[in-house]
């Protein structure tokens, strides 16, 4: 472990985020006008908070909130406390600005910590960091991690495949740091080269994220490049990477809950659901200076458990995320998640796990393509094969998920390949 409290008891972690809590609803009640208004509307103060529990009386935060008092409007500190500020691309508006004090970014670099150290990392490893380096939060997250424990960094961003390949050989790099989709497509571009992934290269563990995965494809990314699949979850408006990640003994996510408090609701009525059963995540960030956040909706769909681990972490652990609330598709009314579609694949012989979801229109009738890589060693002009393969995967969606796709076979590679998170689903019915 990188720090004690990772298997502290449960009372002392309890008391621990009791103090943190009420530490940071006095806070936002006191300096962000939003807050204070919504708790008005409640009717609540923070001499109401005496207990975790109380937690649920407190007002949800949604991304619209960052977006509707961009930039710094939900900030607790002047700029001048300030020392960095992340956003997202802003694609669907305006982006979500979030803000850094030092006390955030000594966080940030301590939760990291604990993920590398989850994964094996030590002072004498040299970490591949393939995450994009600028306002994204992956790069310079997994980058202050990696340092906080002593390792050697190889700042290599995103992109650039060839060259990354280079790097993480020449530079005998033996941590990796990727989203998975970015993981395979680099050992696509390795096998294409000649070089022999497991003779040229010295890795032995890799650190996934930034999209929700299959265990099927965490599986082929552990296979292909030989190495050890630890997963680590986290979201800007929260921190970024460093939420939670996975230990050896279990593929669950510890949440670093002395500075992350956890819960799963019902995405629809907002009820507090008990632990094991899957809904939306929600988190309070407890530590946070300039930018608190209180029960912020992820959109993140998981479940909770207690179980004791066999590391001797007592930490909260959390299912890896089956989808989102917004990018679930419904065909003809079945809610579907690209990750269920993943799973079916992954199942299936003869193809690979680059796909694309394709949603659109038949008359009144929704219809969905599912584009899907054959494999290179199984290459066929058997036309009967082809065929057989494309059946076993309709049969399963239909037994499985219940939905009727017409699955399209294509060549190797044809897919076009993401540099970051892989882009699963094109809805053309929007």
């Amino acid at each position: 472990m990188w720090n004690k409290i990772e298997g502290e008891s449960r009372e002392k972690i309890e008391q621990t985020q009791l103090k943190r809590l009420q530490d940071t609803v006095t806070r936002v009640y006191e300096l962000t006008p939003f807050y204070k208004e919504k708790f008005k509307e409640l009717g609540i103060s923070p001499k109401d908070i005496t207990s975790l529990k109380d937690i649920q009386k407190l007002p949800f935060t949604k991304k619209q909130d960052l977006r509707n008092h961009y930039p710094f409007g939900l900030f607790t500190v002047p700029m001048s406390e300030v020392v960095r500020v992340h956003s997202s691309s802003g694609t669907t508006g305006k982006p979500t600005v979030v803000g850094y004090t030092q006390s955030d970014m000594d966080v940030w670099d301590e939760v990291m910590a604990r993920v590398f150290t989850m994964a094996g990392t030590t002072a004498e490893d040299v970490v591949h960091n393939a995450y994009g380096y600028g306002l994204f939060t992956g790069g310079l997250g997994f980058d202050g991690g990696a340092k906080k424990i002593g390792a050697t960094t190889i700042p290599a961003s995103s992109g650039f495949t060839d060259r990354q390949i280079m790097l993480m050989k020449d530079f005998n790099a033996t941590i990796m740091a990727s989203t998975p989709s970015f993981a395979l497509h680099m050992y696509e571009a390795a096998k294409k080269s000649g070089n022999d992934y497991l003779k040229d290269f010295k890795l032995k563990a890799g650190v996934f994220g930034a999209e929700p995965t299959s265990d099927g494809l965490k599986e082929e990314v552990s296979r292909v490049w030989g190495i050890d699949y630890h997963e680590v979850y986290g979201l800007s408006e929260i921190i970024g990477p460093g939420v939670s990640s996975n230990c050896k003994h279990s593929k669950l996510l510890h949440v670093n809950e002395d500075h992350f408090f956890p819960e799963i609701i019902d995405h629809k009525t907002g009820e507090v659901l008990p632990d094991g059963e899957r809904g939306e995540l929600v988190i309070t960030s407890l530590t946070k200076q300039a930018l608190p956040i209180i029960r912020y909706r992820t959109g993140d769909i998981t479940s909770l458990h207690r179980e004791p681990c066999g590391c001797g972490r007592t930490l909260v652990r959390m299912e890896s995320i089956v989808g989102r609330v917004d990018d679930m598709i419904i065909v003809n009314g079945v809610n579907v998640y690209p990750s269920q579609v993943e799973h079916v694949i992954a199942n299936t012989e003869g193809v690979t796990l680059n796909y694309q979801i394709i949603a659109d229109k038949k008359g009144h009738l929704d219809k969905i393509d599912i584009l899907v890589e054959v494999s290179e060693d199984v290459i066929s002009d058997s036309v009967a094969e082809m065929e057989k393969i494309k059946k076993d995967i309709q049969h399963s969606l239909a037994n499985n998920l219940y939905i009727n796709a017409n699955v399209k076979l294509v060549e190797p590679r044809s897919i076009e390949r993401s540099m970051g998170k892989a882009v699963r689903v094109v809805d053309k019915r929007v």
